[in-house]
């Protein structure tokens, strides 16, 4: 697990981009989605993306490769939904472990074979971790506010099958991601420090949260700072942002904490704001150019792209890294 802190120290590492925008390109239909094995499944499951390792694995595969190709260093398992609890509206809870398993084999694949034709570059899989459907912390009903759709233990005990499935798959690291209520991250964390304790390993967990809009708090109502220091009691491998913003928007939040922490900080912004249709616009010469901003404040030490991105972002971010140093650290984690 040591290689990530050697490459962390040694340049700016680049995440790859969206899955979801690149498997709209293929315009699955629902036959594509259910394959042979599904035929006869019961619900719909167009749109289940995690499914798609399972039932269409070349095109999952393809997608890895060409954000390799396009400079990453970091791939995200296809298994952002990969939970019971996500995976109760396809009445698939029981493909949960297979679904987290196939998906890391499939990206650890691909990165054996880019590590191995350029052995100075290793290639690392991210197990990544999504929020589930649900809020620990709100509730959904606004006559209720003392109800709760889940609670920390259901959410412990599905984040822990994930996580499990996931490093029995092959990941080198694990991504909690988009986190917007950070409750729900900590039965993410809280879990992962499980496995490690009932496994005795060490693997190194990246953590990134939402803003979700100006007002620069998550969803559940912290700060950059706030929920920086809620977690870090935690040995992270990294701290960041995602999703919900632009690369511009989102610089602020990352300043607010970037001389706050001893962890590597990561970004990976949106192609800019959704438009009318729910598209995104931002090119890649205009992201990277906003994304170059980070770096020339010493902001960051692994960047990439969420919705609306494509290898064609991540080569303009990926050349632009190249030419800077990464965020220096007093002391990376090392577990």
């Amino acid at each position: 697990m040591s290689n990530i802190h050697k490459a962390l120290q040694d340049r700016i590492l680049v995440l790859d981009g969206a899955m979801g925008t690149m498997l709209q390109a293929y315009k699955f239909t629902e036959a594509d989605f259910r394959s042979e094995r599904f035929k006869n499944y019961p619900t719909s499951l167009q749109g289940n993306n995690d499914l798609l390792s399972i039932t269409q694995p070349q095109a999952i595969k393809d997608i890895h490769a060409k954000y390799f190709e396009a400079g990453a260093d970091i791939i995200e398992t296809n298994t952002f939904s990969s939970t019971t609890i996500a995976m109760a509206d396809y009445q698939m809870e029981d493909l949960v472990y297979e679904l987290n398993y196939q998906s890391a084999k499939i990206a650890k694949e691909v990165a054996s074979v880019f590590t191995a034709k350029e052995p100075h570059k290793p290639r690392f899989v991210a197990g990544s971790i999504g929020p589930t459907n649900r809020t620990a912390s709100m509730s959904p009903d606004v006559n209720d506010p003392g109800y709760r759709a889940v609670t920390f233990n259901e959410l412990r005990i599905a984040y822990k099958q994930q996580v499990e499935a996931l490093i029995d798959g092959g990941v080198d690291l694990l991504l909690v991601e988009t986190v917007f209520d950070t409750l729900n991250a900590k039965a993410a964390l809280f879990a992962i420090e499980e496995v490690k304790e009932d496994r005795n390993i060490n693997i190194p967990i990246m953590l990134s949260g939402t803003i979700t809009d100006a007002s620069g708090r998550t969803l559940s109502g912290q700060t950059a700072e706030a929920f920086l220091i809620s977690v870090s009691h935690i040995p992270l491998l990294s701290i960041g942002f995602n999703c919900a913003l632009g690369a511009n928007l989102l610089q602020p939040h990352l300043e607010a904490i970037a001389n706050k922490t001893n962890f590597a900080i990561s970004a990976h912004p949106n192609a800019g704001l959704p438009n009318a249709f729910g598209n995104y616009d931002e090119s890649p010469e205009d992201m990277g150019e906003q994304i170059e901003a980070y770096f020339k404040k010493n902001l960051i030490n692994i960047i990439g792209g969420c919705c609306g991105t494509s290898p064609e972002h991540i080569k303009v971010i990926a050349a632009i890294a190249a030419k800077y140093k990464p965020r220096p650290t007093l002391t990376l984690n090392t577990v």
